[in-house]
């Protein structure tokens, strides 16, 4: 996967409304030796609670100035994504993401006029640039996740005080988990309890760099369900947290998208 996939330049619109469409979905993360597979569907975005939306006129930095809760905004037109402000474009942003979300962003850093912000487009642990003022909806949410690999356990908190811990597995010695600062691109819903990623998925802007020789399974990284809850409290995964199923999908119906994940060893 390159660093700018996808990007704006080669979008193509689908004849249907991207986001009513079953995805097949090749996570880094599965259960077992062969890859696995699981038809998604996004989380309607009437189900996206937790999220405070200030009145979008005006630059996104000025519309929210008022309103706690950490800074995210949702891209409405394709954008460029410089590496720094003002600096080369490196790729785009497009208004859906590759599962059919909402792309909403959220964001670090500001310096006159322009937004730092995680995207799954650019690799671990950089931030992109975009101006401020480029047709962006401002939110505001009060929800964080923390990953601690060494507890192997997820801490979820809003506005500061804990509202949901639980136990995870992690990866495995040779495809562990990365470390960093990460942000929930897409919160989707498999249709098949059975599969590898149980009942629900919360995707993440991170990347495995360390997918085993020959596999094809992808690299993204995500917090989800598992087919194997005996695995739950061990390091035995490409790199995903499984969670059980209770708490994966309470985590996925609360935390809105946008959501910074901070990923520790």
């Amino acid at each position: 996967m390159g660093v700018c996939n996808p990007c704006w330049m080669t979008w193509r619109r689908s004849a249907l409304p991207f986001a009513l469409l079953p995805l097949l979905l090749l996570l880094g993360c599965g259960g077992g030796d062969s890859e696995p597979a699981a038809v998604l569907v996004p989380l309607p975005a009437a189900a996206q609670p937790g999220v405070a939306r200030p009145e979008p006129t005006g630059p996104a930095r000025k519309a929210v100035a008022t309103t706690p809760g950490r800074l995210t905004v949702q891209v409405t037109r394709p954008v460029r994504l410089r590496a720094t402000p003002g600096g080369r474009v490196v790729c785009g942003l497009l208004p859906r993401t590759e599962f059919g979300s909402a792309t909403i962003v959220p964001v670090v850093a500001q310096r006159d006029g322009w937004l730092g912000v995680i995207a799954k487009a650019l690799p671990n642990g950089r931030i992109g640039w975009i101006a401020a003022s480029a047709g962006l909806v401002p939110y505001r949410t009060r929800y964080s996740v923390v990953a601690s690999l060494r507890r192997r356990e997820v801490v979820v908190r809003r506005a500061g005080r804990v509202v949901q811990r639980f136990p995870v597995a992690v990866g495995s010695p040779s495809t562990p988990t990365p470390t960093g600062r990460f942000a929930v691109t897409d919160k989707l819903l498999t249709e098949d309890p059975s599969s590898p990623y149980g009942c629900c998925i919360l995707a993440l802007s991170a990347d495995q760099p360390h997918t085993p020789q020959g596999w094809g399974g992808g690299d993204r990284v995500a917090i989800h369900a598992t087919s194997l809850p005996e695995t739950i409290g061990t390091a035995a995964s490409l790199g995903c947290l499984r969670a059980p199923e209770e708490d994966a999908r309470r985590l996925v119906r609360s935390v809105p998208l946008g959501t910074v994940v901070t990923i520790r060893a």
